[in-house]
């Protein structure tokens, strides 16, 4: 039987709450019509104001949407109302092939796929363009050492040359270093107990970004990596590729002002191998890849290269995503915990903290903020990771029991992102 989207899952995809709201008015047969799926796609026709029905298809593996309606957000309401009604009246959704219109937007999108795979490439000039970045970037981070000690020379208390680093920054994003700079600007919003600690690892990453083609291969790839170059997905995908049923562990979604990013995480049934994929969506669009928390997916993944491979595009899916385990992951100790991201640091000194599975912990209130504890350890929960409103579900999910949660850990903290109910269903913990 072809597996439906929970609730929560669907609005999980909503660009905003209006969306989500005005999405759940949609949700019943009443005005749809031609409704249909046929295990890779969902479409039917939304009767809206005017004497056209408005036209929706929705392919589910990415997933990726179109509708005929004036909507500037993405998915819109109409999508995410046939998503609703797929998921909470399958009888509704009938099987069956695809009504022509939507047949043709599906074959148009996946002819546009292949012909990006198969677009031609001239080496000669991106060798030129590497080759004119790399001196820029080694420019720019020699200039950021320089400033750097400056700072240390005049002293952490001495105000007189701590003006803002926004300028150092811009110079670092002319340098085309744009890793460099996002860690620059951050100095501004630091305490100063951390300051001297970031001055050393920025120091330690512009340094290594000066000397980069003399570093291991490995770490030479996560120094690029965190400086600011990025490698295509499809250049990953071109490398060698790991087969796996993937579980999805749990997903988080960061906003600014310009992009939304969402972090999904995976851990391998048969390789054990986390990994991360990341998608992005302008200001009222979600990001483009959704994958149902607890659930199995069948798929090629191809890292991105470092010392301690994480990041990870997705290749080939071997059909939709589908239930999984009837018991939570297995899970780590807070000692083993700890100890995992210590060997994690070893390989990778600029790593903020390293997906991780709790078994056995109990969430905890006190003076100092939540905890997570397993009875001979405790972590701090990390303060600004999780909405209070989300820690108190985390409570009601434990009611006292220890329990299997999955975050980041990392030298700030435990940053929760799922937890499974004493019936082994997953509660996500990354919204109010």
């Amino acid at each position: 039987m072809e597996e439906r989207w929970s609730t929560e899952h669907v609005l999980s995809l909503a660009p905003d709450a209006a969306s989500q709201k005005a999405a759940g008015k949609l949700s019943s047969p009443a005005p749809w019509s031609g409704t249909g799926t046929d295990g890779t796609a969902l479409w039917g026709e939304c009767r809206g104001s005017g004497r056209t029905p408005y036209r929706t298809v929705i392919e589910l593996a990415t997933p990726a949407y179109q509708c005929s309606c004036p909507s500037r957000k993405f998915p819109c309401k109409h999508a995410l109302g046939l998503l609703l009604l797929w998921s909470g009246a399958p009888e509704a959704v009938p099987a069956g092939p695809p009504a022509d219109w939507a047949d043709e937007w599906l074959r148009a999108r996946q002819e546009r796929a292949e012909k990006r795979a198969s677009a031609p490439v001239d080496p000669e000039a991106a060798r030129r363009r590497a080759e004119k970045r790399a001196a820029r970037v080694a420019a720019g981070a020699a200039e950021l050492r320089l400033r750097l000690a400056d700072r240390i020379r005049h002293g952490l208390a001495d105000q007189s040359t701590a003006g803002p680093w926004e300028e150092v920054a811009a110079r670092m994003v002319d340098a085309q270093a744009s890793g460099l700079a996002t860690r620059v600007r951050e100095l501004d919003t630091l305490p100063e107990d951390r300051l001297l600690e970031e001055y050393a690892l920025l120091h330690l990453l512009a340094t290594a970004a000066t000397r980069v083609d003399e570093l291991p291969p490995d770490l030479a790839a996560t120094v690029r990596a965190r400086v600011g170059y990025t490698v295509d997905a499809a250049e990953v995908l071109a490398g060698p590729t790991v087969r796996d049923r993937w579980l999805v562990l749990g997903s988080r979604d960061t906003a600014d002002e310009r992009l939304t990013t969402r972090r999904v995480w995976l851990r391998g049934a048969k390789t054990g191998r986390p990994a991360l994929l990341l998608a992005f969506g302008r200001p009222g669009q979600a990001p483009d890849l959704a994958l149902p928390t607890g659930h199995l997916l069948e798929a090629e993944l191809a890292y991105h290269p470092g010392a301690r491979p994480l990041r990870a595009a997705l290749g080939t899916r071997y059909g939709a995503p589908g239930p999984g385990p009837a018991a939570p992951p297995a899970g780590l100790t807070v000692a083993e915990a700890v100890a995992g991201y210590g060997t994690a640091v070893a390989d990778d000194p600029w790593l903020d903290s390293w997906p991780t599975v709790l078994a056995g912990v109990v969430p905890v209130r006190t003076p100092d903020g939540w905890h997570l504890t397993d009875g001979h350890h405790t972590v701090p929960v990390r303060p600004s990771a999780v909405p209070e409103a989300a820690l108190w579900r985390l409570v009601a999910v434990s009611t006292g029991r220890p329990l299997t949660v999955f975050g980041e850990y990392g030298h700030q903290g435990f940053a929760p992102v799922t937890a499974w109910t004493a019936e082994h269903r997953p509660v996500g913990l990354t919204s109010a």
